[in-house]
């Protein structure tokens, strides 16, 4: 039985089988939802060498290993392998992710159907695909002319970055229309489903209120941290702005389903990206009693080795979240309508329900198979068609590696990067994340607008 599975799991590795694990009591999985996490865990694998990569310690921990400076002699990787760390090899190993990515997204150009070859290869094979990444990657380092190359690819890492997280703000905004017009079709039903939108609202707007009154303790001066002031002042009254918009008279004739929830929504987000602006913005100082005193400086940002790996650690996982939610959630139908700008209704056949994230609307199938000794079982749910935009997809992934790769080398002051950028300040990622504050505004607003002033589109 132990053979039959390794089999079952060889023929998912080197051929076009669907992957599984080797456990019977794990639920059943999707077709569509086993390949995608396993790009997933692709992505996350290249992104968490990228952040080792441009850690500062990492050329010094890996000087302890016996015989590596031979070995990055022989290799002519520079003194302790200095070529295969910093700025520039997280640049070379991205390039890699993202022609990995790119050629894919080319290659299923047009793909309906996944019975064909170029399918096959998409939702299998998965050993010789990590095994072409791992090429990629590698052949980043062997380049000619790298002082151009970077420069270059700078510029289309930051055109990339932007793209992905402008679609990023899109899918939130999505979100929290989705969430809200969710539950509101079971207020119906059930009285409960408004008090649990109220609770949530309520809670979403403490947070919001909470991280301001944080911001505004932390983040600012009497005699310093001018800009910190302005920018903290002016994102909490549009976040107020947006919330009286969604709920007056003007908008409620158009779309009676708006409330407070989507505002509170967008407000925690904006008051994040507000602190991961101020955070991210160079240190100011003040004389106090004759001496340099650091100003508006987040607490657990004081220099120390525990501190610094608090703040990295959060970093990073922050990174991961959002990078993989945009990956995986743009090729979804609904998202892809939404990026689109349309906005429909929550359809009849969904009801009101707690993890409403989870179910895209796409068919449920019985054709199951489960692989040789008890494994888990396989719902193979594209028979007939793709679920999802298989090109669309990889597109997404190979913006992904871009803003990656733009995250970890600090955008555009790469030269000083030695950490995730919520370690050192940057005026660039500075204004990147506070113009985001502004764009998820814009967007937010569109959307509560457009049908108000487009209303024979809408209603189509």
């Amino acid at each position: 039985m132990c053979t039959n599975c390794c089999v079952s799991q060889l023929a998912c590795c080197c051929g076009s089988a669907a992957c599984s694990l080797c456990c019977g009591c794990c639920p059943k999985i999707k077709q569509s939802t086993g390949t995608r996490f396993m790009y997933a865990l692709y992505f996350m694998l290249v992104t968490i060498i990228c952040v080792v990569m441009m850690s500062p310690t990492e050329e010094l921990e890996l000087g302890k290993i016996p015989f590596y400076s031979e070995l990055c002699t022989k290799l002519n990787a520079g003194e302790n392998c200095s070529a295969l760390v910093g700025y520039s090899a997280v640049y070379k190993v991205c390039f890699g992710m993202a022609c990995f990515f790119f050629f894919f997204c080319v290659f299923t150009l047009g793909v309906r159907t996944s019975t064909g070859c170029r399918a096959s290869v998409h939702n299998g094979f998965w050993f010789f695909k990590f095994l072409a990444l791992l090429a990629c990657c590698a052949g980043g380092f062997f380049l000619p002319q790298e002082e151009k190359f970077l420069e270059v690819w700078r510029y289309v890492g930051a055109a990339g970055g932007f793209l992905f997280l402008l679609i990023q703000l899109m899918l939130l905004v999505e979100f929290a229309h989705r969430w809200n017009q969710n539950w509101t079709s079971g207020v119906e039903y059930n009285k409960l489903w408004y008090a649990a939108l109220a609770f949530v609202t309520l809670v979403l707007f403490s947070m919001a209120v909470g991280a301001m009154v944080f911001m505004a303790k932390f983040y600012t001066h009497s005699e310093a941290c001018f800009l910190n002031k302005i920018f903290l002042g002016v994102n909490s009254g549009l976040c107020i702005v947006v919330s009286l918009l969604a709920i007056s008279p003007c908008i409620q004739t158009f779309q009676p389903a708006s409330g407070l929830l989507q505002p509170a929504i967008i407000s925690v987000y904006v008051m994040y990206l507000t602190f991961s602006a101020l955070a991210s913005k160079p240190i100011e100082k003040v004389e106090e009693n004759g001496k340099n005193v650091t100003v508006c400086v987040f607490p657990f940002n004081s220099g120390t080795e525990s501190d610094r790996k608090i703040v990295k650690g959060l970093g990073t996982a922050i990174l991961f979240c959002c990078v993989l939610y945009s990956c995986l959630t743009s090729t979804t139908k609904r998202s892809s309508a939404a990026l689109r700008v349309y906005r429909n209704s929550v359809p009849e056949n969904e009801r009101a329900r707690c993890c409403f994230c989870c179910n895209d609307g796409e068919e449920e199938y019985d054709d199951e198979e489960k692989p040789g000794g008890g494994g888990q079982n396989v719902n193979y749910d594209e028979r007939e068609s793709t679920v999802y935009s298989y090109a669309y997809f990889h597109f997404v992934f190979f913006l992904g590696s871009l803003y990656v790769m733009m995250t970890a080398t600090n955008w555009f002051h790469y030269h000083d990067a030695k950490s995730l950028p919520i370690l050192e300040g940057s005026w660039s990622v500075f204004w990147i994340k506070m113009a985001s504050c502004w764009v998820c505004l814009v967007l937010y607003m569109w959307t509560l607008m457009a049908p108000m002033l487009f209303p024979k589109r809408f209603e189509a």
